[in-house]
């Protein structure tokens, strides 16, 4: 998005005009959450990842997985592998930016920053664990499958 260059305020409220203009463009929850510190950011992402990790290997279980389905975690990054049609699911961690990362085979790359606890996608304000259950929902056909404690 770009921004029209505007003259400057001539005094009559024409400033609090365009800021109240610009700021409907600004998710509220990024304005006012603090950002974590890089050990808070660690921990909250080692234990999203180790939870996914153990809610995924909970998959062949629960549904019919293809023979190529596989779970693996080592190093800060998680691999699913649905099966040959669908594809490799891989979220890892970016500890440089504080985010986790994630490319999806049905919905491509996204980068999850943590607010309040969540991870978010600041393009769309959808949370990590709203897009996986979204996207494994439709791929196995159940409305069991639920992040929102996984993460």
């Amino acid at each position: 998005m770009l921004l029209q260059e505007k003259k400057p305020p001539t005094g009559n409220g024409e400033a609090s005009e365009s800021l109240a203009q610009a700021l409907p463009l600004i998710s509220a929850k990024y304005l006012c959450t603090p950002s974590v510190s890089q050990r808070e950011y660690e921990a909250h992402s080692n234990e999203s990842l180790e939870k996914m990790y153990s809610y995924f290997d909970t998959f062949p279980e629960k549904f019919e997985v293809a023979k190529e389905y596989d779970v693996n975690c080592s190093m800060g990054v998680l691999t699913v592998v649905v099966d040959s049609k669908i594809g490799t699911y891989v979220i890892n961690k970016q500890s440089p930016n504080q985010q986790i990362w994630l490319s999806s085979p049905c919905s491509g790359p996204k980068r999850y920053d943590l607010v309040n606890n969540r991870w978010y996608y600041s393009r769309d304000d959808e949370t990590l664990d709203q897009l996986l259950s979204r996207e494994f929902r439709k791929i196995y056909g159940s409305d069991d499958i639920d992040f929102s404690k996984h993460i």
